[in-house]
This record gives structure tokens, C-alpha cells and sequence, in this order.
């Protein structure tokens, strides 16, 4: 941490163009000029791999680092000052020349059931198509709902409910914090109780990163840090790092604080849904770090290994 610290008085943002990374990178320009108003922002905007290539699903063309490799490399060059990230999307491990400096206060973290002809996830009939590109929830639907017929389904969330609209699924599972935040709640018709949809490590946080030497925008960037979302990511992240997670492993997690307590609920399983392990535990809240190993431990355990390297 800087002592007292002389901010930059510009940044730039670099960020994807489609309109959920947009609002993003809006939001979190929003927060720094609110809280220093002599900052000046300014937006780079990069298309990246995984932006490019819609057809063929992630894990099959390396993974969610495809939405974040063109930033780093802003980054690097100095293009760029910080990168605006859905946490879900991060790689588990981040290169040593960058650093995660902030985190933004957490959206609900839920999955959203949107359909044009059913109300809830209960109501479609044995053999409906769902989209997900997320294998996370191709394996819990199918464990909650076998007889479903799951197919792809890539694109921002304007493209994805155009391809709902057009007919081509049943229903489609969204994050609806990203819903949410692009001012379209009135198209979930029912949040998936967390119980049965564990959400992705991550899922619903907006991560700032920054190159890990440039500590006068480090500093800055801390001024904006949600206390809880860094707690509760640090847990998550840590149990996925040890699981050695990828887009291709359909592992779940999510970490709540309760007073000073923090609990993480972890769960691996097949990408077919019928081989499920879930760990719950709970620490105190500065033990973040080692209550994700002790989880991601018992999940091994289990025999999380074997399924991890099965997908």
C-alpha cells in the first residue's frame, strides 16, 4: 500500500465492446470520478478473441482467458491503465506482472431462467432445449433436470435473448447480474435458488486490474475496493486455484459473509450431472485465503481430481 500516494490524474479503461463490458468499464469510471473528480477517464476500447469467435464453444477454443488476453496486453503495453473484469471470466492464475488492485460491491449472484413460453425451470417439458455455454450449469441442470436437451449458446446477452426470441431454445440460463445490470429483470421469469444452481467462482463481481508495478494507480484503484467482495473472491479464487478450475470443469463456488463469519459452499461435479460433491465450511473471515484450500482439500478428497480430469 502507498503512502500517501500521488494519484494519476488520467486513466485509461480498456475494455470489450459489448454492452455488459461497456456498462462495466462505465460504472467503474463512474465510481473514480465520483470520488476524484480532478481523475480524467478515458475508455480503449479492444475486441478480443473470444469476442471474435462465436461458433465453437469456450473450452473447445481455450478457455474464458480468451475475453481477457487482449486487455492484459493493453495493459503491458501501456495503452492501457486498468482493465474492467467480470470476475467469472478471470483465468485461475493472473500473470505476475498484473495484480487484481479493487473489487466492485457484488450483484446478485443467482442464475436467471428467461423463456419466452415458461414461467420456470419446473414447467419445461421432457426434452425442452436450454442454452448455456456454461458447463457449471449444463451439470447442475442436468442433475436437477436429466431428461433436458442442452445445447450451446454464445454471444452477449443482447444476442443471446435474440436467439431466444428467434425460437431456437426453450429457455436459456443467463447470470442475472448481468441482467440486471443492462436493464433487462423483466426478461428473468424465475431466479434459480442457489441451492440447486451454485454460481460460477466469481459471478456477479467486477474486478479492476492494473500492472502490478504501477503503484500509483494501484493506490488509486484501492480507493474503490469493496471489503466484502475482496474477502469473499480471495476465498472463491483460492479453492479454484487449488481445484485447478478451467471453462472446461464445471465447478461451482460461492463465499457469504455472516457477521464476522465467512462461509464457502464448493461443488464439483461430472458434466453430466449425476456425480455431484459439495463442501460447506466456515471461517473466520481474515482466514479467506485458507478456508478455500480447506474446501478445495475435501472436494479432492472426494474425488474431485477424477472428475476434473474426466471433463
Amino acid at each position: 500500500m502507498v503512502t500517501n500516494p500521488t494519484y494519476p490524474t488520467h486513466i485509461k479503461i480498456a475494455t470489450r465492446r459489448s454492452p455488459l463490458a461497456l456498462w462495466q468499464a462505465n460504472f467503474v469510471k463512474e465510481l473514480i470520478v465520483k470520488k476524484h473528480p480532478h481523475v480524467t477517464v478515458e475508455l480503449i476500447l479492444i475486441v478480443t478473441e473470444g469476442d471474435k469467435n462465436l461458433t465453437n464453444s469456450l473450452a473447445k477454443i481455450g478457455g474464458k482467458g480468451l475475453f481477457i488476453k487482449e486487455l492484459e496486453v493493453a495493459l503491458r503495453d501501456k495503452r492501457a491503465d486498468i482493465a474492467v473484469h467480470s470476475m467469472k471470466d478471470m483465468t485461475v492464475h493472473l500473470p505476475e506482472d498484473l495484480t487484481l488492485a479493487a473489487f466492485c460491491p457484488r450483484e446478485d449472484v443467482r442464475d436467471a431462467f428467461v423463456s419466452e413460453k415458461y414461467n420456470a425451470l419446473q414447467q419445461l417439458p421432457h426434452g425442452a432445449i436450454v442454452g448455456t455455454s456454461s458447463l457449471r450449469r449444463q451439470a447442475q441442470l442436468l442433475a436437477m433436470r436429466p431428461d433436458l436437451i442442452i445445447k450451446p449458446l454464445r454471444g452477449n446477452v443482447n444476442t443471446r435473448l435474440d436467439k431466444l426470441a428467434q425460437g431456437d431454445f426453450d429457455a436459456i440460463i443467463l447470470a442475472a447480474a448481468g441482467l440486471i445490470r443492462l436493464g433487462f429483470e423483466d426478461k428473468i421469469k424465475q431466479f434459480l435458488a442457489i441451492e440447486d444452481m451454485l454460481p460460477a467462482v466469481g459471478q456477479a463481481i467486477v474486478g479492476i486490474e492494473c500492472r502490478a508495478q504501477d503503484s500509483a494507480t494501484i493506490a488509486l484503484m484501492q480507493t474503490l475496493n469493496c471489503p466484502q467482495s475482496e474477502i469473499c473472491i480471495t476465498a472463491e479464487r483460492s479453492m479454484n486455484q487449488k481445484l485447478g478450475g478451467t471453462c472446461s470443469t464445471p465447478i461451482a463456488g460461492l463465499a457469504t459473509i455472516h457477521q464476522q463469519q465467512l462461509q464457502l459452499c464448493g461443488r464439483v461435479l461430472s458434466s453430466d450431472g449425476k456425480t455431484m460433491l459439495h463442501v460447506v465450511e466456515t471461517a473466520a473471515k481474515h482466514d479467506a485465503h485458507a478456508l478455500g484450500l480447506q474446501v478445495a482439500n475435501q472436494l479432492l478428497a472426494q474425488g474431485a481430481a477424477q472428475i476434473i480430469q474426466g471433463c
